[in-house]
């Protein structure tokens, strides 16, 4: 009778045995699965594409005015002052002047003095633009209004301007938010005369652009991923070749497995959060693009 219970015993111990090791193999291949799966979620995310910026620049044409020698003095501080009366009857914020506007007026009025010419256009085909990146002055937007004549005083040019649809439209444009301003009396032609310029400015700071420090950390984060990945590939592969799927050998094998698996997953988390910052950068620039 004893021979028969131990003869049981030893029969149900083999099976549990054997049963354990069933389950084993299916819970480390189960493991394995799981985690794999988990971890090719975090190649999800991906960074925003700007949105290209659209630069305008607005040049109505050159007003020509009262060509005869007359009693007349222009100021720069008049000009803008003058300028800021006719925003402000119209509802809309002052101009702040601008250094590097200034020296953009200052430039342009010079140089059609000096090679005697009255455009936007230089002789050698310099503009608003040409002349904003020699002095540094980064925009979305950029205006300028010319006037050649004897005009009496700062009130005078600025309601010549005022009188002309598309210097009228420059003055009392919305969206820029600085000025610069030249007043210079020379020779034109043979005779005495102001030339008189405004610049008008939105500067690209408006719209902040994102932190290329933080784009450039992510495209690094994100080849490191990359490299991540094709490692637990890897070992995914050596894993699932193990034969038999049991043991300590293939125990240890699933372990790294899974530990590789849990610092590709904390490295994804913590690159997802950074590109999520930054998509935000993206959107409240692109946003802001659109309103221009």
């Amino acid at each position: 009778m004893k021979n028969k219970m131990k003869k049981r015993t030893k029969i149900f111990f083999g099976i549990g045995v054997i049963t354990m090791a069933i389950f084993a193999g299916y819970y480390f291949r189960f493991d394995l699965s799981g985690w794999f799966n988990l971890a090719k979620e975090g190649l999800e995310v991906r960074m925003d594409e700007l949105k290209e910026i659209k630069q305008q620049i607005i040049t109505p044409s050159p007003l020509f005015g009262p060509r005869e020698e007359v009693a007349s003095n222009l100021t720069l501080e008049g000009v803008v002052f003058e300028t800021n009366i006719q925003r402000q009857q119209y509802g809309l914020p002052v101009l702040s002047v601008n250094a590097k506007l200034a020296l953009m007026a200052q430039a342009k009025a010079e140089d059609m003095f000096s090679r005697q010419y009255f455009a936007h256009q230089s002789p050698t085909g310099d503009g608003p633009a040409e002349l904003a990146q020699m002095v540094g002055y980064e925009y979305l937007l950029v205006g300028e209004n010319l006037a050649l004549g004897n005009y009496k005083n700062d009130e005078d040019l600025v309601n010549a301007w005022m009188n002309s649809p598309g210097h009228r439209e420059n003055i009392l444009q919305g969206k820029y938010t600085e000025i610069g301003v030249a007043v210079k009396r020379g020779v034109y032609e043979g005779k005495m005369v102001w030339l008189s310029v405004q610049e008008f400015g939105r500067p690209q700071a408006d719209c902040p652009l994102p932190d290329e420090v933080l784009g450039s950390e992510i495209k690094e984060g994100q080849a490191t991923l990359a490299i991540l990945e094709q490692q637990l590939l890897n070992k995914k592969n050596e894993v699932e070749n193990i034969r038999p799927k049991r043991g300590n050998n293939y125990k240890q094998a699933v372990d790294e497995y899974n530990e590789l698996v849990s610092q590709y997953n904390t490295f994804a988390n913590n690159l997802k959060a950074l590109i999520l910052d930054y998509n935000h950068q993206v959107k409240v620039y692109n946003v802001c693009i659109e309103s221009m």
